[in-house]
């Protein structure tokens, strides 16, 4: 898709980015955790079915990245989140963000407007382990893992503070997205 990308648009900058939602909620992530020989650790678990939804998009070959929380899943806050999308990478005339996604029903919808220096590029279906943006989540979740939250708002606020900290250390999100066989980004 690169190669077309380059040959349509000769003096365009190319990069390419993957996307993906992960629903986080009131029921804690759980994970192990170290205790004393001869002792049961205790984790606090909470069963509250209230979820929220984190956007992640990310750049493999440089490790930059952009999430957003959302309350849901659906067209039309994918339509402004891709909207959103475009502006801050600069998407447009002279730029072009190859943004590789799922099959998601609210990613292939006809209503979605894919806006200017946007091109959609699906996975075949059931292949998650060729979506780069996947290996974000474990990431996300080690923020929030073991802690009940009361409310949304609580685990609004810790994802916040974690997704701020892993857009620090864009080292870490290349080494973990960028897969040997991810092309590099084009700059004319």
């Amino acid at each position: 898709m690169v190669r077309a990308a380059r040959k349509r648009h000769p003096g365009r900058s190319i990069e390419v980015w993957a996307f993906d939602e992960h629903r986080l909620g009131l029921k804690p992530v759980l994970r192990r955790i170290w205790a004393k020989r001869g002792q049961r650790p205790v984790a606090v678990s909470t069963h509250k079915y209230e979820w929220l939804y984190l956007y992640g998009f990310v750049q493999p070959a440089t490790g930059g990245v952009e999430w957003w929380v959302a309350n849901s899943v659906n067209i039309p806050l994918f339509q402004q989140v891709l909207d959103a999308f475009a502006r801050n990478t600069g998407a447009g005339p002279n730029k072009t963000v190859i943004l590789v996604i799922d099959n998601a029903g609210w990613h292939t919808s006809p209503r979605i407007v894919v806006p200017e220096g946007i091109r959609l590029c699906f996975l075949p279906p059931y292949t998650p382990e060729l979506q780069p943006a996947e290996r974000l989540w474990p990431l996300a979740d080690e923020g929030v893992a073991n802690t009940p939250f009361d409310s949304l708002d609580e685990l609004t606020e810790r994802l916040d503070l974690r997704c701020s900290a892993l857009a620090d250390q864009p080292h870490i999100l290349k080494a973990l997205t960028n897969y040997h066989w991810w092309p590099r980004n084009y700059s004319m």
